[in-house]
């Protein structure tokens, strides 16, 4: 059973804000081990593209597109925070950039699942996990 999730978030700067109903609550945290994912280092929860809205600084968005162009980074132009992509693997979802949610932390999460992004679903490879990513706080976080 589904677990939609509507949450509230911003870039670093609050310039870009926006709004979505995450399809499975948090249970889709992810992330990735493609290039751009790599680099970036995010986790990335999903939401149907019809269930995410831009409230404010649309403008400051900029796309960033590599490869087959079929994926769609989003970049605040102005903090350079990336806060959502449209997956190549699924046009229909969003993966949002959970360290934008409110009140919200990567470091929420003790074990995160890191799929196969080198082998891609639509280069014919089997989705699947290519590892798992794991925080143990040594210190009480502030939340």
């Amino acid at each position: 059973m589904s677990k939609k999730l509507h949450v509230r978030g911003s870039c670093h700067c609050g310039g870009v804000k926006f709004e979505a109903d995450l399809v499975d609550g948090y249970e889709t945290a992810r992330r990735c081990d493609c290039s751009i994912c790599r680099m970036r280092g995010a986790i990335a929860v999903s939401a149907n593209v019809s269930e995410f809205t831009i409230l404010k600084g649309g403008e400051l968005l900029s796309l960033y597109q590599f490869n087959t162009k079929q994926a769609e980074h989003y970049f605040c132009s102005v903090c350079g925070i990336y806060t959502h992509h449209k997956r190549r693997s699924k046009p229909h979802e969003y993966g949002i950039n959970v360290a934008c949610i409110d009140d919200k932390s990567p470091f929420d999460f003790e074990t995160v699942p890191v799929m196969d992004g080198q082998s891609h679903p639509k280069d014919g490879a089997k989705a699947r996990v290519a590892g798992h990513l794991n925080f143990e706080a040594t210190v009480e976080t502030k939340k």
